[in-house]
């Protein structure tokens, strides 16, 4: 068992949650640390949170662990992080994948360089057939980028006379997305205290609740999900429509 405690009751647990780790940095020039330091901090944290999700019967869990604008971050760290990709499947895979946790991806993975590639790929395929919780991880991912590449395949469509530019509709839009056979995110927790979406499921948020922590990513776990669970579940979900009396 992933954990011993008693699992929640009464909440209204969200099937799709979304994180922003954010706080890595600052988390590590606290402790006078290097930035690295706080990322390889970062990769426990998501490990708890993983093993929280699954236990509090959350169904998918999406993580935002590099973005089309982290490629502008030094060099050193950007390679830091892949390695750490890598560090992370090799170590916690077997062990992921015997809970049933499936992984996945979002955003443009064949940009990686080969050997983080290749243990994605690998993840990917040997939790494949997995029917526990599922763990997206959005790599090399934007959300303004997502829209354009599916805009262009709908094009391609259209030019090609696969479909008529009237027949276009959201699900149609929808399902030339990254996320075209995943649920939205019912909750997009952004951790460290900044409030924005940096370009995080742009399209698919549309709907979602969000809930921001000034806790710094690597210090967010199973007690801090709840929080942002419990916060989601007293919200009143009308989705446009108004409140019946």
């Amino acid at each position: 068992m992933w954990f011993k405690k008693k699992k929640t009751k009464q909440l209204v647990v969200p099937k799709h949650v979304a994180i922003i780790m954010d706080g890595n940095g600052r988390w590590a020039s606290k402790r006078g640390l290097p930035r690295l330091a706080g990322h390889q901090a970062g990769v426990e944290a998501l490990k708890r949170v993983v093993r929280a999700s699954q236990f509090e019967g959350v169904e998918y869990l999406t993580v935002y662990a590099f973005s089309t604008e982290n490629w502008n971050r030094p060099e050193d760290e950007v390679m830091g992080l892949m390695d750490l990709i890598v560090f992370f499947l090799k170590r916690d895979l077997k062990e992921l994948s015997r809970e049933g946790v499936r992984i996945r991806t979002i955003g443009d993975i064949s940009a990686l360089p080969s050997e983080p590639l290749k243990e994605i790929l690998d993840a990917v395929e040997s939790t494949q057939h997995n029917l526990g919780l599922q763990l997206i991880i959005a790599l090399n991912y934007g959300g303004r980028q997502e829209i354009v590449t599916a805009t262009q395949k709908i094009a391609r469509d259209c030019l090609s006379g696969l479909i008529a530019p009237e027949a276009i509709t959201e699900s149609l839009f929808s399902d030339a997305l990254y996320t075209t056979d995943l649920p939205d995110p019912d909750l997009i927790i952004r951790t460290s205290g900044e409030i924005r979406i940096s370009n995080f499921m742009l399209w698919q948020s549309s709907y979602s609740e969000y809930f921001f922590t000034d806790l710094l990513w690597p210090d967010f776990d199973h007690e801090a999900l709840l929080t942002a669970i419990s916060a989601y579940a007293s919200r009143d979900r009308r989705f446009g429509k108004v409140k019946k009396v």
